[in-house]
C-alpha cells in the first residue's frame, strides 16, 4: 500500500512494531486531587524507558471520589517492565518512596492479574511493629502508622503478563512549534483511552533512538534518519518540508489498548490539520524483529 493522504496529513506505510511486558496497576488516593496527583507524578518520575530507568510508568486515569475504595479523589498508575522481579522491585522502591511518603496518601489494588506483587505485605514492616492488619470483604490491608495518622496500603496488588509496550508513532512537522502542538493533541485523546499510558515527558519524546550505537556498551543511539539537522549529512527520512519529529510511545495493559491508544491519537492529529500541526505521519519499527505485536499506521487510522 502506497503512503496516503488523510485531511491533508501524509500517512506513511508502515508500522509500530512492539513487544511483550509485564505490567500492574495500583490506585493512589489523597485527601484531595492536588495530592493524588503529586504522589502519583512523584512515583513516576523517571520511569520513562526500561532501558535506562527499570520501569516504565505513568498516571493511566485520575478518579473521582465514587470510583476510589475510600472515596476520596485518586489515579490509577500503571507500571511496565520486561520481568517479573524487576517489577516487583520497582514497584515497592517507588511506593515505598514517593506513596508512603506523602501527605494523606493511601494506596490499593488497581487491577485483577493472573498473580499477585507484594505491596502492603511487604510495606509494613516500614511500622516497625506497629503495623497493623486488616481485611475487610476479602480484601487484606495494612494500617501502617505515619506521622499525619496511618497509611492504609492493600496487602497485594495484580500481574499481568498479557502488557505490551513500544506502541509508537511519529508526528512530523514543518516547525517544532507544530509538531508539539499536534503531539500534545495526541496526548490527550489517549489520555482518554483506559490500559494506556504515555510514560515519556508529558507522553511526548523527541529523542527516539536506534537499537545499539558506534561506541561500545550504548543500548540505543540517536536515529540520525530522522534529525533534521543532520539531513544531507546521513539517509534521512525527511524531506525538505519536516523539520522536527516528535514521537508518542505507548505502553498498554492489552493488545487492545495499545491499538485503541494509537488510533485515538492519530486521529487527533488528523483533525488538527497540517496548517496547525503535522503534516506527515510515520511509526518506530525494527524490521518485524523486536516485538510480535504489529500495529499498521493504515489500520489505525479513523
Amino acid at each position: 500500500m502506497p503512503n496516503v493522504s488523510v485531511n491533508g496529513i501524509t500517512i506513511d506505510d508502515t508500522f509500530a512494531e512492539a513487544f511483550g511486558m509485564r505490567a500492574t496497576a495500583i490506585i493512589i488516593t489523597a485527601p484531595n486531587r492536588k495530592w493524588a496527583r503529586q504522589a502519583a507524578i512523584t512515583m513516576t518520575g523517571f520511569a520513562t524507558s526500561v532501558i535506562g530507568c527499570g520501569c516504565e510508568a505513568a498516571i493511566d486515569v485520575e478518579l473521582p471520589p465514587s470510583a476510589t475504595p475510600d472515596g476520596r479523589p485518586g489515579c490509577r498508575v500503571m507500571i511496565f517492565a520486561m520481568g517479573t522481579d524487576e517489577l516487583q522491585k520497582q514497584l515497592l522502591n517507588r511506593v515505598g518512596q514517593c506513596v508512603l511518603t506523602s501527605p494523606g496518601s493511601a494506596c490499593f489494588a488497581g487491577l485483577e492479574g493472573s498473580a499477585e506483587l507484594k505491596l502492603g505485605s511487604a510495606l509494613r514492616y516500614f511500622g516497625d511493629g506497629w503495623q497493623i492488619s486488616k481485611k475487610i470483604g476479602g480484601r487484606h490491608f495494612w494500617r501502617v502508622p505515619v506521622m499525619d495518622g496511618e497509611f492504609l496500603c492493600e496487602a497485594t496488588t495484580g500481574l499481568t503478563k498479557g502488557a505490551v509496550g513500544g506502541g509508537n508513532f511519529f508526528v512530523m512537522a514543518e516547525s517544532s512549534a507544530k509538531a508539539l502542538l499536534a503531539a500534545e493533541a495526541a496526548v490527550a485523546a489517549i489520555g482518554l483511552v483506559p490500559g494506556a499510558i504515555v510514560p515519556f515527558p508529558g507522553g511526548i519524546a523527541r529523542s527516539g533512538s536506534k537499537i545499539g550505537g558506534k561506541y561500545k556498551g550504548m543500548i540505543a543511539s540517536a536515529n540520525e534518519a530522522y534529525a533534521p539537522t543532520l539531513r544531507g549529512v546521513v539517509r534521512s527520512e525527511l524531506g525538505p518540508d519536516i523539520n522536527a519529529v516528535l514521537e508518542i510511545v505507548i505502553d498498554g495493559e492489552t493488545n487492545d489498548a495499545v491499538a485503541a491508544a494509537m488510533k485515538a491519537g492519530i486521529k487527533a492529529v488528523i483533525e488538527l490539520g497540517p496548517k496547525r500541526g503535522a503534516v506527515r505521519i510515520s511509526a518506530g519499527n525494527y524490521g518485524g524483529k523486536l516485538g510480535k505485536f504489529i500495529y499498521s499506521l493504515k489500520d489505525m487510522l479513523p
